[in-house]
């Protein structure tokens, strides 16, 4: 079985508007965390790049202040409104070492439900130094808690933009 965390929060959008506020307005609402940097240099602004300019499958990537670029991960599922999935690595693991992020998007009533849930953190031992040593119970509470406060992020930058259709 696979190490995981998995944390769930409300919005008050269309499933359709929380999707595209995650995936179109990610270097906004992203909130960095000094634990979990993708690489060592100071965090960068994340976007999704579209397939068409990814060689045909879309991809994570955050740039930094230099015009650099460090792919995160590929988009493995596009699907507005729905459910949206990709890889994340940090610069620090190796070609063994990859977690894979599904994000899902629930109509519940007048709102949406957003879940994300962040899979094979098995694949990187205790030691790495992604994981600080904590042990996997301590290393993925903190990562659930970092989720958590990312959908938060993005729940204000939903209600930001003020449409909720």
């Amino acid at each position: 079985m696979s190490s995981r965390v998995q944390v769930s929060l409300r919005v008050a959008a269309s499933p359709q508007r929380a999707f595209d506020v995650f995936t179109r307005e990610i270097g906004a609402w992203w909130r960095p965390n000094q634990l979990f940097q993708f690489t060592p240099q100071s965090a960068g602004v994340l976007s999704f790049e579209p397939a068409e300019q990814a060689g045909g499958q879309g991809r994570l990537i955050e740039t930094q202040a230099d015009g650099s670029v460090f792919e995160i991960g590929r988009v493995t599922a596009w699907e507005p409104g729905e459910r949206l999935a990709f890889g994340w690595r940090q610069a620090s693991f190796s070609d063994v070492q990859h977690t894979h992020v599904e994000v899902r998007f629930e109509a519940v009533g007048e709102e949406t439900r957003v879940t994300v849930e962040h899979r094979g953190w098995d694949t990187v031992p205790q030691e790495h130094v992604a994981r600080h040593h904590f042990p996997d119970r301590v290393f993925l509470l903190r990562h659930g808690e970092w989720w958590q406060a990312l959908l938060a992020s993005l729940r204000a930058a939903v209600q930001r933009s003020g449409s909720s259709g």
